[in-house]
């Protein structure tokens, strides 16, 4: 006897559909997986075997083989659980076959018969939709995230019990449907706000310039100066998420397995902060099937890189690809993989191994040859990917005390808006821009013209300040950024001049 019954996996981010085929045959009693399965599917047969008993129904004590199509393809994962047993209950005579072609089934078995919940149905579910299948039979905890894929009809079910009364028919199970634009709405609230900032108005200013721009910035200060502060902010002041940005990044966290239980949607942009003991793999993505890294959950977000000279050399080279390109490809003997990785870097450090050389109220206790081997852990193509570096100095008392509260998030967000959509209208015409960051040496030469005064402020920073030659396109897209905060149309001097003030660590003699 053989059965077909539809299911899904995920590769990358994006979902493919497989048949799981069950076929039985009267013989010694032996159960095999064929279609290159993975760890938890080669471990299904057990499950299967005591979600089947432990339901009610009779196992068949026959020759069983499941092969899983395409089967070019390793699969992973334990959602084959729930089709293979039905397929096995199906060859059984216990399940009808009419509706096994209209719905896509997914789930965990537990012995006792329940199910648990999968990852990646987001995924799966929206491949579903691009196949015409009408719909999905999914473990209840998993229904709200498979029903953001619109059109799709997703029937929750417990248990293995539940899948079977509603491919026998059972009408009483009716489709999960949610509100997307509603939930969407009411996911978009921040933690944090920038009005709880004291001081650093100058910090605040080369963030929001930061945040128009789609800009990576480096914050340089003593501990305590409020550099981690300010960072987890930033989400609060970029653009709103669109509804499309927010189904990809559910998808990649989908994945990943870190949706937590109760939130469907990631609708807030993301904020990720890894800890600098972060192997490359953490950081980039990987395992045998690879799986999305710290750039990758960042995407569409920020990613914060705290005390940056403490990575791993090694772990910050491999971050230039996805800073370059916007995603980040990983390949292994089987098969490669790419994971998108859009995201602006914002990362901090100490001037010093100590912290305190540039603080003017605590004595360094470093030599300049230690100060020099640390700034030095930092790369020069990995500095030259980061178009923004300020100075956080230590807040004074006075401004800790003050009852005054900074500006909102909020009003600072509808600047940045304001400054991308006039990018967004420049670039209209470009695949790929969609923000001045990303402006080649052709655009900039193009879309970042300076008068003769601003000529000669570039020149006075590149010979009598001592910037580097790499700081040049830096500080021309910059002052793009500048000028489109600002409304105009022209790179005027002062926007030359602030630009110029974000390049701290090219300045020669700033921390020798």
């Amino acid at each position: 006897m053989l059965a077909k019954v539809l299911s899904g996996s995920v590769l990358g981010i994006n979902a493919y559909i497989v048949k799981v085929e069950v076929h039985l045959e009267g013989s010694l009693p032996r159960f095999f997986t064929v279609g290159l399965p993975e760890g938890a599917v080669k471990e299904s047969n057990f499950r299967v075997q005591a979600a089947i008993k432990n339901s009610g129904f009779r196992f068949p004590i026959k020759k069983i083989t499941v092969n899983l199509a395409p089967a070019d393809i390793k699969k992973e994962g334990s959602a084959f659980d729930l089709p293979i047993a039905v397929g096995i209950l199906v060859g059984s005579g216990i399940i009808l076959p009419d509706r096994l072609n209209d719905y896509l089934l997914l789930g965990e078995l537990s012995l006792d018969g329940s199910l648990r919940p999968i990852t990646g149905s987001l995924s799966i579910a929206t491949e579903v939709v691009k196949n015409n299948i009408r719909g999905i039979i999914i473990p209840e905890e998993n229904a709200r995230e498979a029903a953001m894929a619109r059109d799709l009809e997703v029937i929750p079910v417990k248990s293995l019990n539940d899948a079977v009364n509603f491919l026998n028919g059972d009408d009483s199970y009716t489709p999960f449907t949610v509100d997307l634009h509603e939930i969407f709405s009411r996911h978009r609230d921040y933690q944090f706000d920038f009005q709880d900032v004291k001081g650093q108005e100058h910090v605040k200013r080369a963030l929001e310039v930061a945040a128009a721009g789609g800009h990576n910035i480096i914050m340089i200060g003593p501990p305590g100066s409020g550099k981690t502060m300010l960072s987890k902010r930033i989400p609060t002041i970029l653009p709103d998420m669109t509804l499309e940005e927010a189904l990809e990044t559910t998808k990649i966290h989908s994945v990943a397995g870190l949706l937590p239980a109760n939130k469907a949607l990631v609708a807030t942009r993301p904020f990720r902060s890894p800890h600098h003991t972060i192997s490359d793999a953490g950081l980039i993505g990987g395992g045998n099937i690879p799986k999305p890294g710290e750039v990758s959950l960042a995407h569409h977000g920020v990613l914060f890189l705290d005390e940056l000279p403490e990575f791993k050399k090694n772990v910050l080279e491999v971050m230039r690809q996805p800073l370059e390109d916007g995603h980040v490809t990983i390949s292994r003997a089987a098969l490669s993989l790419t994971y998108p990785a859009e995201f602006m870097l914002a990362a901090a450090m100490n001037p010093c191994p100590c912290g305190y050389y540039t603080d003017p109220n605590k004595e360094c206790t470093c030599s300049i040859p230690a100060i020099q081997r640390y700034l030095s852990r930092i790369s020069g193509p990995l500095l030259d990917r980061i178009d923004i570096h300020i100075e956080v100095p230590s807040v004074k008392y006075k401004e800790l005390s003050s009852k005054e509260t900074g500006e909102t998030s909020r009003s600072i967000r509808e600047r940045v808006e304001k400054a991308r959509h006039i990018q967004l209208d420049r670039f209209k015409d470009s695949l790929h821009l969609y923000c001045n960051a990303r402006m080649n040496s052709k655009e900039i030469r193009r879309y970042c013209l300076v008068d003769e005064q601003g000529h000669e402020l570039l020149k006075m920073a590149i010979t009598k300040l001592g910037l580097s030659a790499r700081a040049y396109d830096r500080i021309l897209k910059v002052s793009r950024t500048i000028a489109d905060l600002e409304g105009a149309e022209k790179i005027r001097p002062e926007f030359v001049s602030e630009a110029i003030q974000y390049r701290s660590l090219d300045r020669i003699g700033v921390f020798n």
